[in-house]
């Protein structure tokens, strides 16, 4: 059987879930459903990632231990996922006992293969990214993510060998071993390569405390990115053997935003090559939303949490309004009025109206069909084109179309109208059967309201049943 292993990062706990984190997770939710339903053997991975010197002081500005407040963080995101009807298969927190001692056997050993060596950090570091910073990556000055100024560092910390896979992780992103998507951002980090090159970077901490203390000399601790990429593999039951492959690796996509695309086609790589390990198959980077041309920000207070979608349109309109906002792989614009007017004309007049009104004029007639789901050959291979190059928008625009057609039949041909039951079957049933394919290809979005459809138009009988998408 095939497989198919997708991870999202683990998110960071210096704060609770925001529309950010939750495009990833459903993105990534909706290609574990798709593949699941390929009959590919699939595995999901999402978590939280806990140390580091941000969340020591985090935790002790809130008076509470870096653990106490990890927990409560990590219950925040597991709470939102439930709600959003993710289907991961694992959650992994960077504070587990399996997860730390896997990571401590992997440094070891990289330690005694010379990849790991005792040094001297000195330069600048800004700790809201938790990154090492160069000149050119400030702007005025100042981290351009976080807006302050970086802090001067000089401490002892043993350094990975960063450098010494320049030549050979380069060769592979340009032979696409190593395939980073979409293609812009492929060339992006070859040009990094070739204009700055790898550094050998700090892999451990002096005065952190709360972190996974180095094996071999427990005054420092492990610097957290080196924490947090491993557990793409711990995440699946590795225990740290460098070499050993757990089941499902490589990972077949692994989804991020932007922003941490460089250390994960930088460190991330040079870890599993330190390790004897492939590299994963895809890395596909998603771009950011704005808010109304703004970038969002708590301190604006233009920020969207899952919950406050969920609460507004439900749990499947929500993915919906989230996969289908813009190009998965750019940029997008959304908003609480763009949210608004996508849903009432998608869901409530689109996808909602169509199938009330189609369902309401079986029942009428007192019509039976006989459906079979999937019987589109056409449109499952127009569909799986754009799911295969992660086209959500286009994938869902394929099945929208194939609903207007619908609408347009009914609109012209007017069944209500009619009187001759034969007549009426003849224009109904067409448009029922696009209603039940739709739905049984929207499932990897829309898991619910598709399982609704699914029943509602299999049943010998079909019968109107409640408003699926009330208008805003």
């Amino acid at each position: 059987m095939k497989k198919f292993y997708i991870t999202t990062p683990v998110y960071y706990v210096n704060d609770v879930p925001h529309i950010g984190h939750t495009y990833t997770t459903v993105a990534a939710d909706v290609l574990a459903r798709y593949h699941r339903a390929l009959g590919e053997e699939t595995f999901f991975l999402t978590g939280t990632d806990e140390h580091g010197a941000k969340i020591e002081t985090k935790a002790k500005e809130m008076k509470l231990e870096p653990k106490q407040y990890a927990d409560q963080i990590a219950a925040a995101f597991k709470q939102a996922w439930q709600e959003l009807n993710i289907s991961h298969d694992n959650f992994l927190r960077t504070t587990d006992a399996a997860h730390m001692a896997a990571a401590q056997k992997a440094l070891q050993f990289m330690y005694e293969k010379g990849d790991i060596y005792l040094g001297k950090y000195e330069g600048l570091y800004c700790r809201g990214c938790e990154q090492y910073k160069n000149e050119r990556d400030l702007v005025n000055g100042e981290c351009p993510d976080h807006k302050t100024a970086p802090e001067k560092i000089s401490e002892e910390c043993y350094n990975f060998k960063l450098s010494k896979y320049q030549d050979e992780l380069l060769k592979l992103i340009k032979k696409d071993k190593f395939k980073i998507l979409p293609a812009g951002r492929k060339n992006e980090i070859i040009s990094f390569y070739e204009k700055e090159g790898l550094q050998d970077i700090s892999f451990s901490r002096k005065n952190v405390n709360w972190g996974i203390p180095i094996p071999w000399d427990k005054s420092h601790t492990v610097y957290v990115w080196a924490d947090a990429f491993l557990n793409y593999l711990t995440g699946l039951g590795w225990n740290g053997e460098a070499g050993q492959l757990p089941k499902f690796w490589p990972a077949s996509v692994q989804l991020m935003s932007k922003d941490i695309l460089r250390v994960h086609s930088t460190i991330w790589p040079a870890m599993l090559l330190s390790l004897n390990l492939p590299l994963p198959e895809i890395i596909f980077v998603h771009g950011h939303f704005q808010v109304n041309g703004q970038k969002m920000s708590k301190s604006l207070g233009n920020a969207i949490a899952p919950r406050d979608l969920i609460k507004k349109y439900g749990v499947d309109a929500a993915r919906y309004l989230i996969m289908s906002a813009t190009a998965f792989g750019h940029d997008g614009d959304i908003g609480w009025e763009k949210f608004d007017d996508k849903y009432n004309a998608d869901l409530a007049n689109g996808l909602g109206n169509l199938t009330a009104r189609v369902a309401n004029l079986l029942e009428i007639n007192k019509l039976e069909l006989k459906l079979k789901i999937g019987n589109d050959k056409k449109l499952i291979k127009a569909y799986q084109t754009e799911m295969q190059d992660f086209k959500f928008d286009e994938a869902l625009k394929v099945l929208w179309e194939k609903l207007r057609n619908g609408d347009t039949v009914l609109s012209d041909k007017k069944p209500w109208k009619l009187k001759d039951q034969k007549e009426i079957k003849n224009i109904l049933e067409p448009i029922a059967q696009d209603i039940l394919n739709v739905a049984g290809l929207l499932k990897p979005f829309m898991p619910a309201i598709s399982e609704k459809i699914i029943k509602q138009f299999s049943a010998k009988e079909i019968k109107k049943g409640e408003p699926l998408f009330p208008r805003i």
